[in-house]
């Protein structure tokens, strides 16, 4: 009687995994869809759309501080004794005497008092969000290697985001004001990190160079739509509720059509669930996939052992950390380079990008043209990625960037070479925007499935504490950021020549997987 149950449970498992009609061949995921299911067609298409839509979210929680902590213009009061309106600063002008344009309700820096000896307060805001930002990489990378997932981690962060957005708008003070950004750091730590890996994992190895690399253009068009935002909410509380609001119409109209990797759901074991995620997208891509073909992690791809159901039924879920990583050689020499590199760019784009409120012009629009001259970046690098490879793209764009900081850092402040330097901050800027959009294909590809979200979390805390140091540089002076983030690119680059080439490379699943490949 148990024998014929077993029986019967096994014939309703073999449709979905492969037909007794038809000899079994075992795949790994790469090969499945270069061979059946087509590497990007419409189902990776739409995917990855819907998908890469949470980086503007990442870019509305990271970049509202630009328009909510600004410091608003002033003007004196009809009567104001002592106050100049030649003065430069508010500071040591009589209570009374001036005013804010806009109301205090413009900018936490009016409503606050984050002026003069408080001025400090506004940077600790932003180091407190990046630091948030780091603890949230870490966290939530392990979570989408691990019991959330890709999908499941996505939706938490999207929560948390909303939640304390929201929240954020009612703040009564300042230290829960920074309180909450710290929080949101923390959650927002995770969306480009979930984002991304689950966007690209379903995506062949010769199409996944170029969609990783376009995942960037969401970022940079999100700042780009947030100037508008701010432009018509110009309260601080008002652009909190506005910023936050997406987030919530994301997590309901956006995720249900998003599906999870199926990578994820083949080292955790689930083979039947990666089996439907690879049968909906040769369907969708108008493929044929038989059903004699299964799933297979690297080790066990193309196994000939005649008891496949066994396997199956045996299969012990795998997980990984960055234990693992640090554990074999070969991993952790690309983890340290992979940590070093992304924490010098991001002191070069971070630390460059925040002269954009010192211009003196409209901050509006001085914000949107930012974002939009990091396209041409994306798009040479996405362009020149599949034909010359990650490893020589990493190296010159760092060094591009790299040089011309250093001239910037030679040029004296004023007259003609004012202008000149802004031209070399602008060429430094758009190196390095290459380089970061770079940066997140190539580390994914560094390393196997069961780490990739850990390995790709602890590069993003390494980009944060960049992120965090970037404004300590920039006030040391007008020649000496410049000239250490010169420094920065050209030691990211001289670190990048250590990295192995990953193009046309599959993307392995395990540990074993990557040792054994990188052998043959």
């Amino acid at each position: 009687m148990s024998k014929g149950g077993r029986s019967k449970s096994s014939d309703l498992r073999k449709p979905l995994l492969w037909s007794d009609a038809e000899p079994v061949e075992r795949l790994c995921i790469d090969d499945m869809l270069q061979k059946y299911c087509g590497e990007f067609g419409w189902w990776q298409l739409r995917h990855f759309v819907l998908t890469s839509m949470a980086w503007a979210l990442e870019a509305f929680h990271t970049m509202v501080v630009i328009f909510a902590d600004r410091e608003p213009k002033w003007r004196c009061l009809a009567g104001g004794g002592g106050c100049s309106a030649e003065a430069k600063s508010v500071c040591g002008l009589e209570p009374g005497s001036w005013e804010w344009i806009g109301g205090t309700g413009s900018s936490t820096v009016a409503e606050f008092g984050l002026i003069c000896g408080e001025k400090y307060k506004v940077g600790l805001v932003q180091a407190l969000f990046f630091g948030g930002c780091l603890i949230g990489a870490g966290v939530f990378g392990h979570l989408s290697d691990s019991k959330l997932g890709r999908k499941g981690s996505l939706v938490v962060v999207c929560i948390l985001n909303a939640i304390f957005g929201c929240l954020t708008s009612i703040s009564p003070n300042y230290w829960i004001y920074a309180l909450l950004r710290f929080l949101t750091g923390f959650s927002t730590g995770g969306v480009g990190l979930c984002a991304f890996v689950l966007a690209t994992e379903p995506v062949g190895p010769i199409k996944r160079g170029i969609a990783g690399m376009s995942t960037f253009y969401f970022f940079s068009g999100g700042i780009a739509l947030l100037s508008g935002i701010a432009y018509v909410f110009r309260s601080w509380r008002s652009l909190y509720i506005a910023t936050s609001i997406p987030s919530i119409l994301f997590l309901f109209i956006i995720l249900p059509f998003i599906s999870e990797s199926p990578r994820w759901y083949l080292i955790r074991g689930r083979f039947q669930d990666a089996m439907e995620v690879m049968h909906k997208i040769a369907k969708s891509n108008k493929k044929h996939l038989p059903n004699g073909v299964i799933l297979a992690i690297d080790e066990e791809a193309n196994d000939t052992s005649s008891d496949k159901e066994t396997q199956l039924e045996s299969k012990e879920i795998m997980t990984g950390s960055v234990v693992d990583v640090l554990r074999s050689p070969l991993t952790r020499v690309r983890l340290f380079l992979a940590v070093a590199i992304n924490f010098f760019c991001s002191i070069v784009y971070y630390g460059l990008s925040l002269n954009v409120v010192n211009l003196g012009t409209n901050l509006y629009l001085n914000v949107f043209l930012n974002a939009v001259s990091e396209f041409p970046a994306f798009l040479l690098t996405a362009l020149l990625l599949d034909k010359y490879g990650r490893k020589p793209l990493s190296i010159w764009t760092q060094w591009f960037s790299g040089v011309f900081c250093l001239v910037g850092g030679l040029m004296k402040g004023d007259g003609m070479w004012k202008t000149m330097r802004m031209v070399c901050s602008i060429l430094g800027i758009f190196g390095m925007a290459g380089t970061y959009n770079l940066l997140f294909i190539y580390t994914i590809e560094l390393f196997p499935t069961v780490v990739r979200n850990a390995a790709l979390g602890c590069a993003a805390q390494a980009a944060q504490m960049g992120a965090i140091l970037a404004p300590v540089i920039v006030v040391l002076g007008q020649q000496v950021p410049f000239l250490v983030f010169g420094v920065c690119g050209i030691a990211g680059g001289v670190l990048a020549f250590y990295l192995p080439e990953t193009l046309n490379r599959p993307l392995y699943d395990t540990m074993a997987g990557i040792e054994e490949g990188e052998k043959e």
